[in-house]
């Protein structure tokens, strides 16, 4: 973030700067707004650049097996442009290097779920999704494995069929 702070400032001084040299090159025939108004056009334009590009900026650090499975995209008031063009400020993503299946049940998949929003920390947990019956249990401390590949203290969530999620971890096949 304090990161993401400079670089605004910087493109604010920079855009300055270029007007600047345009209006002494032009010997001073710009009015004089056009420096401070160019500084917070710079910065605004990188603000914005930087609000759009954080989900591709996002996944380009995600390793070989990590695969976007839904995103969150919302229009603000405040932020006008978001009108047009939707902003997308969290991902879930399914990290399937921790895909296991157990051989009693092959429907079901153990996978590394990741949830990641923008200005918040990215946060990890691992789910069984049952692939047959279309649901889902987290695994918490209380959860353990028994006979025959089945979850003891689960505590299962009905999925839709056409869940993203669900169809991500599913559908993989190495």
């Amino acid at each position: 973030m304090l990161l993401e702070f400079i670089a605004i400032i910087a493109a604010g001084f920079g855009l300055a700067g270029i007007a600047l040299s345009i209006n002494i090159a032009l010997r001073r025939r710009l009015p004089q707004w056009i420096v401070p108004a160019a500084a917070g056009a710079g910065m605004l334009l990188m603000a914005v650049w930087f609000e759009y590009s954080w989900l591709d900026r996002t996944t380009a650090t995600f390793p070989d097996g990590v695969e976007v499975a839904s995103t969150n995209q919302t229009r603000s008031w405040y932020r006008p442009w978001t009108y047009v063009v939707p902003l997308t400020n969290r991902l879930i993503a399914v990290d399937h290097r921790f895909d296991r299946r157990h051989a009693d049940a092959p429907g079901q998949v153990l996978t590394r779920v990741i949830l990641a929003g923008r200005w918040e920390p990215t946060r990890q947990y691992g789910a069984v999704y049952d692939c047959n019956a279309h649901r889902r249990a987290d695994l918490l401390d209380d959860v353990g494995l028994a006979e025959g590949g089945r979850l003891e203290n689960a505590d299962w969530v009905q999925l839709p069929a056409d869940d993203r999620v669900l169809r991500k971890v599913c559908d993989f096949r190495p």
